[in-house]
């Protein structure tokens, strides 16, 4: 399937790209989710009128994320969780459980900015984590677990 990007995704393409991709990830989150539009000729002609109104946009929201991550970059947040005597807690720290924690320390982050390569965090001590603010931008916070008393 070919489509036209209306901004950068990480691993495929800058703005105005013309690429190809599998058909269900064209249909079932580029185009749905507004980061692209099918190649047509249509397509193709608006998005060169928006052009310029698009990469304005696009820095702006550049100019933002890279704000957001040197006040993120380095932050510390501190969550309390039951934990055995082995250091393993009982369930497990996600990504909304350290969205909230952030949001309450006064940073504006969604869960699903948070990356978790390992899967939830299920021991205590700090864990070193990336949060994707922009695909160009990344800020990395420290989760410390401490099991409660």
């Amino acid at each position: 399937m070919q489509i036209i990007l209306l901004e950068k995704v990480r691993n495929l393409g800058d703005l105005g790209d013309q690429v190809t991709v599998k058909p269900g990830f064209g249909r079932n989150f580029l185009i749905p989710t507004g980061k692209a539009v099918r190649a047509t000729p249509e397509n193709k002609a608006r998005f060169e009128a928006e052009r310029a109104e698009r990469e304005r946009r696009q820095q702006e929201h550049l100019a933002a994320a890279r704000a957001r991550g040197e006040r993120l970059n380095g932050a510390t947040v501190q969550l309390a969780r039951k934990a055995g005597e082995e250091g393993r807690i009982f369930g497990s720290v996600g990504t909304t459980d350290i969205a909230d924690a952030l949001v309450a320390s006064g940073f504006e982050v969604a869960k699903a900015e948070i990356e978790l390569p390992d899967g939830p965090l299920k021991s205590v001590g700090d864990h070193e984590l990336h949060v994707s603010l922009h695909a160009e931008v990344t800020a990395t916070i420290i989760v410390s677990i401490v099991a409660e008393s």
